[in-house]
């Protein structure tokens, strides 16, 4: 397995992947290297640990894919045919069948940023290359699996491939987000990704109603409850700084100036959304209550990771708002290309 992440927490990922496929039975271990932006973990059945390990449990990858091959001394001149041949070299039975898109990429560190100008080019001469050998459909098809190859190097690649169904729809696992002159903050674009990532597109209409009530804890200056009432919700804003004041002038937010920790709703919200910077266990038992005691149905919100031992205190965290939230819930959680130090989690009723 092949998995992306955010530059620096290499150990966090290698950390997860490694007790999931211990707790799982599965052999295997991690490599990597602090700030390369990914971790290999080699077993012997990959695919059989690329299965047990969804893309959608994963918490520090923003992408999984399933290595191929591993190609350093790549000649310049022609880096088209070792790749052809690595193909066929993955499939001796056979081509299964053509992939339906190729990515070309490079990892998201400042060492293969450089990378980029050639990860463009090289994806337009080996498309063709590639639907002339068999190995890519003629209309790109989304439901087929996607060849990746990574540049490490200009005489070094990686080629993977991941299921659509697998993984995520962005090339890097990075939604291209753009921040919108209105939002208050770039605390906007955490949520709006966390509402792309984390809430399936298939949940998002029955999640999402018009008039809907929602409470943003901590929601000074106003960046996620401008998201929220822009998904149609009406949101009362709990903080004791000030909101924008445009946030007040669209009549669907109330600001009362309160402590997020120790306010509580006169009656159940729809939702709960929370970004206050706090100890995460602290934060994990406050959420836990709002979801036991019936504030709220949904909620997001995040944790902010210490500098160390943050996989071991992201599974504690977790753990413990899950027991003490004492109801059946589908928790989602993941390190976000807009979160920095921290994780977002996403809990609904099962």
């Amino acid at each position: 397995m092949l998995c992306y992440c955010r530059p620096g927490f290499e150990p966090e990922l290698a950390a997860e992947l490694s007790e999931r496929a211990a707790l799982l039975d599965l052999p295997g271990y991690a490599r990597t290297q602090r700030n390369q932006a990914y971790v290999e973990f080699l077993g012997t059945d990959a695919v059989a640990l690329s299965r047990a390990l969804p893309y959608d449990d994963l918490i520090f990858a923003r992408q999984k894919l399933l290595r191929l091959a591993d190609l350093q001394g790549l000649d310049p001149s022609d880096r088209i045919t070792p790749i052809i041949n690595a193909l066929h070299a993955a499939y001796p039975d056979g081509r299964p069948s053509a992939y339906g898109d190729v990515w070309v990429e490079h990892p998201d560190s400042d060492e293969a940023k450089p990378l980029a100008g050639l990860a463009r080019s090289f994806g337009n001469a080996l498309r063709p290359a590639l639907r002339k050998a068999g190995w890519l459909t003629r209309i790109d098809d989304p439901r087929r699996p996607r060849l990746h190859v990574i540049f490490l190097a200009g005489d070094h690649a990686m080629l993977a491939q991941a299921s659509p169904r697998d993984g995520s729809p962005w090339q890097l696992g990075i939604p291209r987000l753009r921040m919108h002159a209105d939002a208050p903050s770039r605390s906007a674009l955490k949520l709006e990704e966390a509402l792309l990532t984390l809430v399936h597109e298939h949940e998002r209409e029955k999640l999402f109603r018009d008039n809907m009530r929602a409470a943003d804890l901590g929601a000074a200056p106003g960046g996620w409850t401008w998201v929220m009432m822009r998904q149609g919700l009406r949101v009362i804003s709990i903080d004791n700084g000030p909101l924008r004041p445009e946030l007040l002038d669209s009549g669907r937010v109330e600001h009362l100036r309160a402590d997020g920790f120790q306010w509580q709703p006169k009656g159940p919200l729809d939702w709960m959304v929370c970004d206050m910077v706090e100890q995460p266990r602290r934060v994990a038992e406050r959420m836990a209550t709002w979801i036991r005691e019936g504030w709220c149905r949904h909620t997001i919100f995040n944790l902010k990771l210490p500098m160390k031992k943050r996989w071991e205190e992201t599974r504690l965290c977790l753990e413990l708002f899950e027991r003490q939230a004492e109801k059946p819930l589908t928790i989602r959680a993941r390190q976000l290309y807009h979160d920095r130090e921290e994780i977002t989690v996403f809990a609904t009723p099962q």
